[in-house]
């Protein structure tokens, strides 16, 4: 009997990889910005519940969605920004990327269009934002994502941390389609993390590097199933400005000194968007706050949450495009 393909959560059938070849980078408007204000929070759930009704009620608003949405989801966005980095002696170019979720509708051929893409920009830094994989626990690591993080090229290095999704992938827990709870996941996600490492991707674990001699990078365990330490990850950064990755922004309210930027995933802006509504869900605790681009935290911390690349539970994304962030920090 031929065995079935893994479903996701939502039930649809993981995707077959893309055929290889880089994929046409068109441009495409990114996400709507902003955040409900709190006046109109009330008024923005009635709204999303009708809209939802009206559009998932048959099988031809699922059919439009999904298609629509479909194609979005593979529409490769560069966002380039800007912003001040107090302290910073020369401007720094870094290359975000968060979100990739290979193993799940991602495959070689999307992150070999990423990598072009970013390589083309010629960064000084490359810098990951975590959920690396969305493999079932019981799947090998997978070669291809190694083979094509290998020709990422930056002159200061490649990093990057953990995100839930990479935990899950290790076997940690139990997750539905993911799997069975692995009692040696601490060895697998040892053997991540040598994997990144012959990439040329170090995965920081609340530690950090001085890479320059104006410049101290640090990143922190994932929020939901690892540990957070800050004070380890900027411990060494003595008078330096300070770069922190997070996968995830709930920390940003409870971040316990100044940073310099934070940059954080996970959100995927939302992943589906829809008009006057916003996002139908953002995975976090505080809801729209930290959806998406240019937020504060603690300490007046400024920090920019990507869209990512990848998707996570169904397979498209509706105003809401995967971005490649390209940052331009100058002091």
């Amino acid at each position: 009997m031929k065995a079935k393909a893994p479903r996701s959560p939502y039930g649809f059938s993981r995707l077959q990889p893309l055929p290889d070849g880089p994929l046409t980078r068109l441009r495409y408007p990114g996400c709507m910005n902003g955040s409900p204000s709190s006046s109109f929070s009330s008024t923005a759930r009635v709204t999303r519940r009708r809209v939802l009704r009206g559009l998932l009620g048959g099988g031809l608003g699922v059919g439009a969605l999904a298609g629509v949405g479909g194609a979005q989801a593979y529409r490769l966005t560069t966002e380039r920004v800007s912003a001040t980095l107090p302290g910073l002696r020369s401007p720094l170019r870094v290359a975000f990327l968060t979100d990739l979720h290979y193993g799940l509708y991602v495959y070689a051929g999307s992150v070999r269009a990423w990598v072009d893409a970013v390589n083309a920009e010629r960064p000084d830094l490359v810098l990951f934002g975590g959920d690396f994989l969305d493999l079932p626990s019981g799947d090998d690591l997978p070669p291809p994502l190694f083979a094509e993080l290998a020709r990422l090229s930056a002159p200061l290095g490649k990093f990057g941390v953990w995100g839930n999704h990479d935990y899950d992938s290790f076997g940690q827990q139990a997750v539905r389609w993911r799997g069975a709870q692995r009692d040696d996941w601490l060895v697998r996600q040892q053997e991540a993390a040598s994997a990144f490492a012959q990439a040329g991707v170090t995965i920081l674990r609340n530690e950090g590097r001085s890479l320059r001699e104006d410049l101290h990078l640090g990143g922190v365990d994932d929020y939901w199933h690892g540990q957070i330490d800050v004070g380890a990850a900027l411990k060494d950064a003595g008078g330096r400005p300070t770069l922190l990755l997070s996968h995830n922004p709930d920390l940003l309210p409870d971040l316990p000194r100044p940073v310099g930027l934070v940059l954080c995933g996970h959100t995927h802006g939302g992943q589906i968007r829809l008009p006057l509504v916003g996002a139908i869900h953002v995975p976090s605790k505080y809801g729209q706050r930290y959806a998406m681009g240019w937020v504060r935290g603690a300490h007046n911390t400024p920090a920019y949450v990507s869209r990512g690349l990848g998707m996570s539970g169904v397979p498209f994304r509706n105003l809401c495009t995967p971005e490649i962030t390209l940052l331009t920090l100058k002091g």
